[in-house]
């Protein structure tokens, strides 16, 4: 038998009850949801009340505009998350199924969808209000990790969007028929890579720590730096843990078991990888034109 770590004994639940027929339950799913966006909005406000963390002196806004804002975003995730899921990831079955499309507390959202939701949203709030796009992309930027690390955790505690088969040493053997279906002998188990905390621990903590020292070094002050390394390390972070990632099944076939979205002879990108390939772009262009601007 291969070394590995048993799943924990975890409830997607966090606590639950009945009434009238209908069964109510907290999830840590949506627990991540609001924990992150909470954070996300404390540390925001933290920055516009420090006017010499910014270019000029001059936050891109007020705490009260920051929580007006805070609707558009918290709509942009969910909506962008949801609809980017099923366009980006499983549009024929959801094509058969679109009544399952709004039940988003049984799982299934994209980041590139809730980000585009989310510039989407907060693009129109600064046009109607006439604030800066730049520092305002520069302040959500330092928000999204912690959203980040907390909504990964969440998927390990669901025991969703585990990774490949390893016998690393710290592979987790996931519940479930599929996690369990890695073409291994019958009766021995399969571990898995825990990808959920490797993406928590580079998208969320690592870029996270990365954002908050450059913040602290002036980073502020010159307008999409902290944005364009956002992007790019976020982008980095998800191309490499694609890597580990169970291959998305929708994609697998017997000429393609690894779950290519784009492939030549068996090499090629999953649709992770293709998706982070523009924000490693953008990011790179915001990162030069911030340092340019500013030199």
């Amino acid at each position: 038998m291969i070394a590995a770590i048993p799943f924990p004994s975890l409830s997607p639940e966090l606590f639950s009850i009945d009434i009238f027929g209908f069964h109510l339950a907290l999830r840590w799913y949506a627990l991540a949801y609001i924990a992150g966006i909470l954070l996300g909005w404390r540390f925001t406000i933290m920055t516009v009340r420090r006017p010499a963390l910014w270019q000029g002196n001059q936050p891109p806004m007020t705490p009260q505009q920051i929580e007006d804002l805070l609707t558009w975003i918290i709509l942009g995730i969910i909506l962008g998350g949801r609809l980017g899921y099923v366009l980006f990831y499983q549009p024929g079955y959801y094509l058969a199924n679109p009544g399952e499309i709004p039940i988003v507390w049984q799982g299934g959202m994209s980041f590139h969808g809730g980000f585009l939701g989310t510039v989407i949203g907060a693009w129109i709030f600064c046009a109607r209000h006439n604030i800066p796009k730049l520092p305002t992309a520069d302040m959500l930027a330092l928000a999204a990790p912690a959203g980040l690390l907390f909504g990964r955790l969440a998927n390990f505690i669901n025991a969703e969007l585990w990774g490949r088969a390893t016998d690393v040493p710290w592979g987790v053997i996931f519940p479930g028929v599929r996690a369990q279906d890695c073409g291994q002998p019958l009766g021995d188990i399969c571990a898995r890579h825990p990808s959920q905390l490797y993406e928590a621990g580079l998208e969320g903590l690592v870029l996270g720590l990365v954002i908050l020292a450059l913040v602290l070094r002036g980073a502020l002050k010159k307008p999409g730096l902290i944005a364009g390394t956002f992007f790019a390390g976020y982008g980095a972070a998800r191309f490499f843990v694609e890597f580990f990632r169970q291959p998305d099944a929708q994609f697998q076939s017997l000429g393609n078991p690894l779950g290519l979205a784009l492939h030549i002879n068996g090499y090629g990108l999953t649709m992770g990888q293709l998706l982070t390939l523009p924000m490693i772009a953008v990011g790179l262009w915001f990162i030069a034109r911030a340092n340019r601007s500013t030199a």
